[in-house]
């Protein structure tokens, strides 16, 4: 069995745009692939970090984390990129942090379950890492960028109508934790972490309005709202604990 390289940190994104200035940042740094996967490993800001592009929807995030942390043992992860707005009170350019995950393609109904359950843990609702979610939240407000807590929604769909918008947040909006975000892997790579004991934390930079307009609004936004989580993880890296 190859030695464990362990991390304090462990970083996934699912684009190269939302891991590379991270990566590009490390000292020390040593490259391993996994299947077709690349993992970055050495020093940044003063932390042993790994980090990662997983690539695009759920059965990638999710290799992605089981790997990372039989391979390196993180004290926790963090999902970070960018993501469509399910919220009127959440902007391009802000901050969407996940309280909790939920997988809103994840569907049993038909032979009597609540939508989103999932099979296995019997939970719809994942919860992230409240002190990962703490420090999450004040390496964001020393950025001084407007951010949210709440729900996350994953699922293998690119949202760009109302009509999902409304799906999603009538299917899984709570008194105290809207849905406030919709990607394609958080909710996945939350999964993995719960069964395997990891805590864990989602921070997403919002790039569209997940409605009609986010095919124009994604190409136009993405780099800078991928800037933006970079920014905030340094911060995060610099004072996690």
């Amino acid at each position: 069995m190859n030695e464990i390289k362990k991390a304090a940190i462990g970083i996934i994104g699912a684009m190269q745009i939302e891991v590379e200035a991270l990566c590009a940042a490390m000292t020390n740094s040593e490259i391993e692939t996994v299947g077709n996967m690349t993992f970055v490993y050495g020093d940044l800001r003063g932390k042993k970090v790994v980090c990662a592009k997983c690539g695009i929807g759920k059965v990638f995030a999710a290799m992605c984390a089981q790997t990372m942390i039989l391979k390196y043992a993180p004290d926790c992860i963090i999902n970070s990129g960018v993501a469509g707005t399910l919220s009127a009170s959440l902007s391009i350019g802000q901050i969407a942090l996940a309280e909790q995950v939920v997988q809103h393609d994840m569907d049993t109904s038909p032979i009597g379950d609540p939508v989103g359950l999932i099979s296995g843990i019997n939970i719809i609702y994942i919860p992230t890492d409240p002190t990962v979610t703490a420090a999450l939240a004040a390496a964001v407000g020393s950025e001084g960028v407007p951010y949210m807590r709440g729900t996350i929604a994953s699922g293998d769909q690119f949202i760009c109508r109302t009509s999902d918008k409304e799906r999603i947040k009538a299917n899984f909006d709570t008194a105290d934790k809207p849905v406030i975000a919709c990607e394609m892997e958080g909710a996945a790579l939350g999964q993995v972490c719960f069964v395997n004991g990891t805590p864990y934390g989602i921070l997403r930079a919002i790039s569209d309005g997940g409605d009609e307009n986010a095919f124009a609004d994604y190409p136009t936004f993405l780099a800078a709202a991928a800037g933006t989580a970079t920014e905030v993880m340094l911060r995060f890296v610099e004072n996690w604990r």
